[in-house]
């Protein structure tokens, strides 16, 4: 697949992701609208991390999705965010407000998703199924 190709995909599932996490946030309401938004926004990571790296593998791409959004989560701790949430509604959607142990796991279920769909669209193509061809 072109390099440009991945990227307007990426960009687009990007755009899917933000409309989902905002569309749910509006639906549900609640717990259920609170961690589904924090998945689609390592979903959201993970295509902007594709979109920079088009030629990342899945499995790293997901790594990257997951470290990004817990360092988002973690610099929550240090107030911040929440400062800075209360004049910026763009704030409050990139970086929140207040740390929540439970949005690490749903960083990572969003996260994981994505290496799943990624690699079943790239035929899971990557070092292991490499290396099983070669021998």
């Amino acid at each position: 697949m072109s390099i440009w190709k991945t990227r307007c995909e990426a960009g687009a599932a990007g755009l899917l992701a933000v409309a989902a996490g905002l569309g749910v946030r509006v639906a549900l309401g609640g717990s259920v609208a609170k961690y589904a938004g924090d998945a689609l926004y390592a979903v959201l990571v993970y295509t902007l991390v594709v979109l920079v790296a088009p030629r990342i593998r899945p499995a790293r791409a997901a790594v990257a999705a997951t470290l990004v959004s817990w360092g988002v989560e973690f610099f929550q701790l240090t107030g911040l965010p929440a400062r800075w949430s209360e004049e910026s509604v763009v704030a409050r959607l990139v970086l929140g407000s207040t740390f929540n142990a439970p949005d690490l796991l749903w960083y990572a279920v969003g996260a994981g998703a994505c290496w799943a769909v990624h690699r079943g669209l790239s035929g899971g193509r990557g070092r292991m199924r490499a290396a099983r061809e070669e021998k």
